[in-house]
């Protein structure tokens, strides 16, 4: 009697992760999208003169840069503070501003070569896609790699800092875009790990939506970090 009921609950416990994951990736999906349509409107409608000049890139450039930058980090301290719909809401600006971000590399690659932006997004789609599945699938505890990629994530930020003083060239550049695609295509895997153990310890219906956003964001910032170095390997000369 008891196998009886214990093989309805499983089955329950799986149809709401399922249901959980396709939310997550909802969130991270439309995040892509208004990502791409900001960046096609910045590029087609003339605004890329906003975000850059003769001189290098324009201080409205930096303000965006940096506003994101800190926009992504509140979200993420105060995930568990707001309301699903507030969380959703800042998603959807911080996906609109890196769009304004990344019109420099689109534009770039469209002067240079134009099939690498579809080539960098499909190759980036299959390391997300397999690296997510795995993530889900792998019986192995993948926590011991937080440490090391937080660490490298922050090293990545402080050199593309750093590349607006000093820009990288050579063999150096061509490193750290692969070291960067390999950085977040283990955040993938390590983040799907989390969403999944996560969702089991979460309560109510309200901390589960939460969560939902701040997973959606974790793997949508891994899924523009290596669509960025992926296109910057592809068009390296």
């Amino acid at each position: 009697m008891a196998i009886k009921k214990a093989v309805p609950m499983q089955r329950s416990a799986d149809n709401g992760l399922g249901l959980y994951l396709q939310r997550v990736f909802s969130l991270m999906f439309g995040a892509v999208m208004l990502t791409a349509v900001a960046s096609y409107l910045t590029i087609y409608a003339g605004g890329i003169t906003l975000f850059v000049n003769q001189g290098g890139f324009s201080a409205l450039y930096y303000i965006v840069l940096f506003g994101g930058l800190g926009l992504s980090i509140f979200a993420q301290a105060r995930a568990f503070h707001m309301s699903p719909a507030t969380g959703g809401l800042l998603l959807a600006v911080y996906s609109v501003l890196m769009g304004f971000v990344m019109t420099p590399l689109i534009w770039g690659a469209l002067a240079v070569n134009p099939a690498s932006i579809l080539q960098a997004f499909v190759l980036a789609s299959v390391m997300f896609g397999c690296m997510a599945l795995f993530g889900y699938k792998t019986a192995r505890d993948l926590s011991f790699l937080g440490v090391f990629l937080f660490i490298g994530m922050i090293g990545l930020i402080l050199i593309g800092l750093a590349s607006m003083i000093w820009p990288l060239g050579g063999t150096f550049a061509t490193i750290v875009c692969a070291i960067g695609v390999l950085v977040f295509a283990l955040f993938t895997a390590y983040d799907m790990q989390f969403q999944k153990k996560a969702y089991a310890a979460m309560g109510d219906e309200t901390q589960k939506n939460q969560l939902a956003v701040l997973g959606a964001l974790h793997l949508y910032i891994s899924f523009i970090a290596m669509f960025q170095y992926i296109l910057s390997l592809l068009n390296r000369r």
